[in-house]
């Protein structure tokens, strides 16, 4: 119990130091707990080095990730402060090759109902992060085999660090993955949007083929990565994909992906929809437009192009989509 109250103590502590992040008490006092075995009290006080970038903290987050990774599962349970030793060093902008080069490989496997479960996903994913920031020769490596890691969400951060890396050559891996497939669609969706960020020129008909796949979720996830790259050339391969649908659900798709857009383009051909398509195609096209529902100009001008229209079901969607 006492161990408990000092913990809270601790924690509250660390929460009043934020006010004067960088003073010489506070770093004192983030060293010492960075220092001492709590991992719990050491994961605050690492959020609070990485929210302010302290710099100076640098060494002791690398000290105290090292000694975590000692007897970690009892040390460390659920990786807490190892990943917000790496997150903190990550927003830092720290080489620390010593933290993230062996946070990648680790697996933490933790006593559950049932058997074990591996707790560090999240480590692995921001160390991938890290490495792609201090420009790691062999990050392309690195990040090929998270592509294949046994944690979906881990494959998603891979995905999303070659995009952050900003290097083309990590883009056959990308395709790679998407040819493969994955058991998780949402990892799937988000190479093909990561194919889009770091080489859209070439990408755009490898994405735009997977829209004729045939399963609709592989179709959907095309089309959002492409309405996601915001590219002003993805608006005629979705207006061309929508115009040959038929599906009413992928139709639905469509619009929204063109909607994301958010090109002027893009929303003139939702209003040309709203003005001349079918009822339910006319109010499937508002419902998408009804993310720019905080935008009053076009608000209004959705509710002069329904109200000529005379359909009292389009009046109603515009109230759904934008009140």
């Amino acid at each position: 119990m006492a161990k408990s109250r000092a913990l809270e103590e601790t924690l509250a502590m660390l929460h009043r130091l934020r006010e004067q992040p960088t003073s010489a008490t506070t770093l004192a006092t983030l060293r010492q707990v960075l220092a001492g075995k709590s991992s719990h009290a050491a994961a605050k006080a690492a959020q609070i080095a990485g929210e302010f970038e302290i710099v100076t903290l640098t060494p002791d987050l690398v000290a105290a990730f090292a000694r975590f990774m000692v007897n970690p599962v009892k040390g460390d349970p659920t990786c807490a402060a190892k990943v917000a030793i790496a997150d903190a060093l990550y927003r830092i902008g720290a080489d620390a090759e010593a933290v993230f080069l062996p946070g990648i490989h680790h697996v933490q496997l933790e006593p559950v109902y049932g058997g074990k479960a591996d707790t560090a996903g999240p480590l692995r994913g921001v160390c991938a992060l890290g490495l792609v920031r201090m420009n790691y020769a062999d990050t392309l490596t690195e990040l090929a085999d998270l592509l294949a890691d046994p944690e979906g969400a881990v494959r998603i951060a891979a995905a999303r660090a070659l995009a952050y890396s900003e290097n083309e050559h990590g883009a056959p891996l990308l395709r790679l993955k998407v040819l493969i497939g994955d058991e998780q669609p949402e990892v799937v969706a988000e190479c093909l949007t990561a194919l889009l960020q770091l080489a859209p020129a070439a990408s755009l008909p490898f994405v735009a083929r997977r829209l004729d796949a045939s399963d609709a979720p592989t179709c959907e996830m095309a089309a959002l990565a492409l309405g996601t790259a915001r590219r002003r050339e993805a608006l005629d391969i979705l207006r061309q994909w929508f115009a040959r649908l038929r599906d009413a659900e992928l139709r639905r798709t469509a619009l929204l992906a063109i909607a994301m857009l958010k090109h002027d383009e893009a929303i003139d051909f939702l209003l040309a929809v709203t003005a001349e398509a079918i009822g339910p195609t006319a109010r499937d096209a508002i419902a998408a437009l009804g993310m720019y529902r905080h935008d009053g100009a076009l608000r209004q001008r959705v509710i002069d192009t329904a109200t000529r229209r005379d359909d009292v079901d389009l009046r109603a969607a515009v109230a759904e989509a934008f009140d």
